[in-house]
């Protein structure tokens, strides 16, 4: 599967459009755009970094280069210089796209640069199958470097249905980030049109922007759609399809959607960078059924200990680096880190086996408190995180956001949220501390900064 090829097989494109916050560009013209054969023969057979500022020179540079290069890895935006060398490190590239905004002039010294309106017409006479380097998306530290095929990228994608007429997708990810490059694929490989999202663009801005674009098809992870859930702008927004992946959906956000868009299917993705698509549960209810666990169409689900394992074809083939750490095991699965609970017939998350808090020796999942202090009234998303206590080692302390509409005496209200906590957890998770916050940081995937703001 080669991107372009794929696209000007699909025929069809005239009308749709890929848009940002700028402008709007004809699908039909940034496939079948002029061919640079110097540039093409530069770029050919390299490991290439592409690092460049907006999504649309992302997302025109990423069709012209499949299929041209021999590794494409991906920079997401707002990366410190350390981590976008250390990208570069890892994926051993040779030569970067880049243009001003994405790539200071004095950052990696020493490494080829070909500007990206270059490079966008730089597409393949012979085509060549280039592996994807995408960058974790995690609440902490360095990001890893995980090889995939397109091939793979696009196994949770049905290729073989034509979309729904006037599908018009969106998402607040970047589609550098592997959530935002499964919406990207699946309005290309459809094809459909995309409007793209900008970092640091105002929410209201991007709600209006997507609203008057006819969005019918939108994504974010659960971060994304409780800040959009407070906006006065969501009204703008009239979806068929809406989704949410990255972080645990729980019952409190799926019914605020439902709520919010009564008409629209409301779907949420088991998917992570490493483990590729997992499944999709669409029945509104938080966690998954325990019919999922098993083999199914070319994906097989299981658990051990309490983990998540995932072996399919859609998963990264392994990490890059010097000295990576193995990411498939022998029997072929990939463990993905979060752990799960079975309640009746339906297995529930409970966070990630990294992030576990331990309070006195016993263990706290963040966000199995975030979940029980979310459907408190008045709450519209909360952080649960360690507080350093020199008895216990660590206690939690949570930090809520509050609806506009939210009681207004704080005192009274926190001891309300403490009560509400007590009978639905154990006495270690209760937090020790409450802290009402205007905001909470978010990562530029879309996952709450869990560690180090």
């Amino acid at each position: 599967m080669i991107l372009r090829e794929r696209l000007l097989a699909a025929g069809g494109l005239d009308g749709l459009f890929l848009s940002d916050h700028r402008t709007q560009r004809d699908l039909a013209g940034i496939v079948a755009g002029g061919r640079d054969a110097a540039v093409a023969e530069a770029l050919a057979g390299r490991r290439v970094l592409l690092a460049v500022g907006g999504q649309m020179a992302a997302a025109r540079a990423m069709i012209a280069l499949d299929g041209l290069a021999a590794r494409l890895a991906l920079v997401p935006p707002k990366l410190a210089p350390e981590h976008v060398a250390r990208i570069a490190q890892d994926a051993e590239a040779e030569i970067c796209v880049c243009d001003a905004e994405g790539l200071a002039p004095d950052a990696l010294p020493g490494l080829p640069r070909i500007d990206v309106e270059d490079a966008c017409r730089a597409a393949p006479d012979s085509a060549r199958e280039t592996e994807w380097a995408l960058a974790t998306s995690g609440t902490t530290g360095a990001p890893k470097l995980v090889a995939h095929t397109l091939e793979g990228l696009a196994g949770g994608i049905n290729t073989a249905a034509a979309p729904e007429p006037g599908t018009v997708w969106s998402t607040f990810y970047d589609i550098r980030r592997y959530g935002g490059l499964q919406v990207f694929l699946r309005a290309m490989l459809g094809p459909s049109s995309l409007v793209l999202s900008e970092a640091g663009e105002p929410l209201r801005d991007y709600l209006i922007r997507v609203g008057e674009a006819g969005v019918s098809h939108i994504l974010g992870t659960p971060s994304h759609w409780r800040l959009a859930l407070m906006s006065a702008a969501l009204d703008r927004l009239a979806p068929r399809y809406v989704r949410l992946s990255g972080e645990i959906a729980d019952q409190t956000v799926l019914d605020a959607l439902r709520a919010a868009f009564p008409d629209a299917r409301i779907a949420h993705a088991y998917a992570s960078t490493e483990g590729g698509v997992g499944f999709t549960v669409e029945d509104g209810r938080e966690g998954f059924p325990s019919s999922l666990i098993g083999t199914r169409a070319g994906i097989e689900i299981a658990v051990r200990d309490d983990s998540l394992f995932v072996r399919s074809g859609r998963t990264g083939r392994r990490y890059l680096g010097a000295a990576p750490e193995a990411l498939i095991a022998g029997d072929g699965f990939i463990d993905t880190g979060d752990l799960v609970e079975r309640r009746g017939e339906r297995y529930h998350f409970l966070g990630r086996r990294s992030g576990v808090i331990n309070v006195g020796g016993a263990k706290v999942q963040p966000e199995e408190v975030e979940t029980v202090i979310n459907v408190f009234p008045g709450v519209s998303m909360s952080r649960v995180r360690a507080r350093a206590n020199p008895i216990l080692g660590a206690v939690v302390e949570a930090e809520i956001v509050l609806r506009a509409d939210a009681e207004i005496d704080r005192a009274e209200l926190k001891r309300a949220i403490l009560a509400h906590c007590r009978p639905r957890l154990a006495a270690h998770k209760v937090p020790a501390s409450v802290k009402f916050v205007d905001a909470l940081p978010i990562t530029s995937g879309g996952k709450l900064v869990r560690r180090g703001a």
